[in-house]
């Protein structure tokens, strides 16, 4: 099946322009890595959204471009007719990253709340780089935008089925959280700043809790630890996946619930809850899945030691296909 050359274009170039973004954002010493990765990955972010309302529309390139009205012999504009503004190089302007956001949505392709702020941070960051002159001090809280970004970025390709091979590519940010917080500690942080701090945090503050697909920020947290990796349990999400080391306490970080706890906060969240057989049934089920479920021994250096049950917080999203949620 022939593919459209623009189409194919627009998902090239939006792929490398996010690679180019991560790249430069890992370099070990680039003092303007925040601002351009915000740049770049905005730039990819529009070039993915283009291609997919070019597809949508048929791959008529009108809808991409900023129409106005064509002009009468009198000089006045005609009422239906239209043509693409030019630029100043005499080359049709395309509409902004909003505007196609709209024209999808219109075509039934919704961009949920967390998405679109996540979208606004990092607008917002490119269109404020000039005024960071000590980025440094919030490049932990940026990264999480970045961390983000680059999420939704890949869920995005992945949820509207957008031809791209996600396994040919490294979409990863290096960590950068363990810098020593005594070097970056000693300036103070502009008004421009401050403001862009409180504007992605009101985003924050306001996100769709629903929406488990998209974040507006991913929380960075590195801890330091005299013990090795080596003292780790092997835990494995995926059989093709990457295998990660974590102490018990990362387990018990993981899954911080009782059966009690999850019984009582049952109770409230749900207006059809009844502890029931159909419940302790389902909490059966609940226990083969060792993502939601984990048995802690009491004593784990000793093999014949008692072990209590606790179940993740993502219990909730078994749950809900089950019970009706309050409203309040």
């Amino acid at each position: 099946m022939r593919v459209n050359q623009t189409y194919r274009s627009l998902l090239d170039k939006s792929v490398n322009s996010m690679l180019s973004a991560i790249e430069i954002y890992n370099k070990p010493n680039f003092s303007y890595r925040e601002e351009t990765f915000a740049i770049l990955a905005t730039n990819a972010i529009e070039l993915l959204f283009k291609a997919q309302l070019l597809k949508v529309c048929s791959y008529q390139m009108k809808h991409l471009y900023l129409m106005e009205p064509v002009q009468n012999k009198d000089g006045k504009p005609h009422k239906t007719r239209k043509k693409p503004k030019l630029s100043r190089s005499k080359n049709p302007a395309t509409i902004g990253l909003f505007e196609v956001i709209k024209k999808l949505e219109s075509k039934g392709f919704k961009i949920t709340k967390n998405h679109f702020s996540s979208i606004e941070a990092l607008i917002e960051l490119r269109d404020n780089a000039i005024h960071f002159h000590n980025e440094h001090l919030i490049s932990k809280e940026i990264q999480e935008v970045g961390f983000a970004t680059i999420k939704n970025y890949m869920h995005i390709i992945k949820k509207w089925g957008i031809e791209i091979d996600l396994s040919a590519y490294n979409f990863y940010l290096m960590p950068l959280a363990y810098v020593d917080s005594k070097i970056v500690t000693n300036g103070l942080i502009t008004d421009e700043v401050k403001n862009y701090m409180g504007f992605v945090k009101s985003k924050i503050d306001t996100q769709d809790a629903d929406d488990k697909d998209f974040d507006i920020a991913i929380s960075i947290d590195i801890n330091f630890s005299k013990s090795n990796s080596f003292e780790g349990i092997g835990f494995k999400f995926d059989a093709n996946g990457v295998p990660i080391s974590v102490t018990e306490e990362d387990i018990r970080k993981r899954f911080p619930l009782t059966f009690d706890e999850v019984r009582l906060q049952a109770k409230k969240r749900y207006t059809d809850f009844k502890q029931n057989q159909d419940f302790h049934q389902l909490m059966r089920k609940i226990k083969s899945n060792d993502k939601l479920y984990h048995e802690r021994k009491l004593e784990p250096e000793n093999p014949k030691s008692l072990k209590k049950p606790w179940y993740s917080s993502n219990i909730w999203q078994e749950l809900d296909n089950h019970y009706t949620r309050s409203k309040s």
